[in-house]
């Protein structure tokens, strides 16, 4: 199997109590685990706490681990005390209550602020309009509260939403120091 890194790498200090890296945008289904020092449970979600109950890496033994992937190109964004971010008509939020998601869009065309305060923010509702006097369009809302962005919000600014997971770590023999190597990967067939 050949492998393709995706965005950048991070680590995570492997410890006896579940330590968290920070939040990436899912943009593969793959994540590349490297346990160095002593072997880990690893734990993979927008929130995760890992135990010892996860699956276990070895240490120097790489393990490639399936993510869900999901990504939406953004309409328009309503903005206020929470969001309301909606897809084109015609297509759908692959996204659903409890997820987490980053906005992301070329700096040049986009406000910062709309990419700072939408990032891994959580998903409390989604709706969906259709039929008589509905517009066919999917909507999801935000926690992020964007109520004092000045700069309304251009749908010309090919903004993306991106599933945000986190890993979070565990080891079952916390005496020696140890790190874990995390890597969003492609994975092609064999080497």
């Amino acid at each position: 199997m050949t492998l393709r890194p995706v965005g950048a790498g991070a680590s995570v200090i492997i410890a006896g109590t579940a330590t968290t890296s920070s939040a990436f945008r899912v943009r593969t289904n793959a994540l590349r685990v490297v346990a160095k020092g002593k072997g880990c449970h690893v734990a993979i979600g927008t929130d995760p706490v890992a135990t010892t109950a996860n699956f276990y890496v070895a240490a120097g033994e790489p393990e490639t681990l399936a993510m869900t992937k999901a990504s939406q190109v953004v309409a328009s964004v309503t903005k206020g005390t929470t969001t309301v971010i909606t897809a084109p008509e015609g297509t759908q939020m692959p996204f659903n209550l409890g997820d987490r998601v980053t906005l992301d869009a070329p700096a040049a065309k986009i406000d910062s602020n709309w990419l700072t305060l939408i990032n891994d923010t959580k998903v409390v509702g989604k709706s969906r309009s259709a039929g008589v006097g509905g517009d066919f369009l999917e909507k999801i809302t935000v926690e992020a509260n964007t109520a004092g962005i000045a700069t309304a919000f251009s749908p010309t600014t090919h903004a993306t939403l991106f599933m945000s997971n986190k890993v979070s770590v565990i080891s079952p023999n916390p005496t020696a120091a140890a790190v874990a190597y995390i890597q969003q990967v492609q994975t092609t067939g064999s080497a």
